[in-house]
């Protein structure tokens, strides 16, 4: 963990960014969802442009999430014992699926739906859930194959630290999935909501 150094920043420093990124960006998903679903705290604050708010912090920390595990990743490289063609490969592989959810999103699903306006716009509660594109095979793509971009640094630069960094990302949305998004798809939707 101690190995190396990206942008002047240590291995250490990294990893416990990458982390702090993860959980502060979950809190706050947590925090905007359940204030609006429950309160309209922030359409009472920035009126029309209370999800605009939201989905530009929202941003920024997805980009953040991607970012500083990638520099984790540099600055921890070559600390895992494989081949490193075959850690390449492998990188590219976990790329594709990643890749077609994001086609999915833009082309069926939407941005602006995948990151929650359905807690912002009462309109978003009488459309049906996605059954295209990548969700035709479980339903919920965003979360099985969206954070496969985390684990493709890790893996691209062999690092055993962005690896971990990686694992933890994945595992904490499923935290979200069940504490904050299951919840309140049940909420407005108004009908169970499975992972399958």
């Amino acid at each position: 963990m101690q190995t190396g150094i990206s942008l002047g920043i240590r291995s250490l420093q990294w990893f416990w960014l990458a982390f702090g990124t993860t959980i502060a960006h979950q809190v706050f998903e947590w925090f905007c969802w359940r204030t609006q679903l429950h309160g309209k705290l922030l359409a009472s604050i920035f009126g029309k442009m209370g999800f605009p708010v939201y989905a530009f912090i929202f941003s920024l920390f997805c980009i953040l999430r991607f970012l500083t595990v990638t520099a984790l990743a540099i600055a921890n490289r070559y600390t895992l014992a494989a081949d490193r063609v075959l850690l390449k490969v492998l990188a590219v592989i976990l790329t594709v699926p990643a890749l077609y959810l994001f086609y999915s999103v833009a082309r069926y699903f939407g941005l602006k739906r995948a990151m929650g306006i359905d807690h912002f716009d009462d309109s978003y509660r009488f459309k049906p859930l996605v059954r295209e594109g990548i969700f035709r095979f479980p339903r919920n793509g965003m979360y099985l194959f969206g954070f496969l971009f985390l684990w493709a640094p890790a893996l691209w630069f062999g690092s055993v630290a962005a690896l971990c960094a990686a694992l933890f990302n994945h595992l904490y949305i499923w935290v979200h999935y069940y504490t904050t998004e299951l919840p309140d798809m049940k909420r407005i939707y108004d009908r169970r909501s499975t992972i399958f």
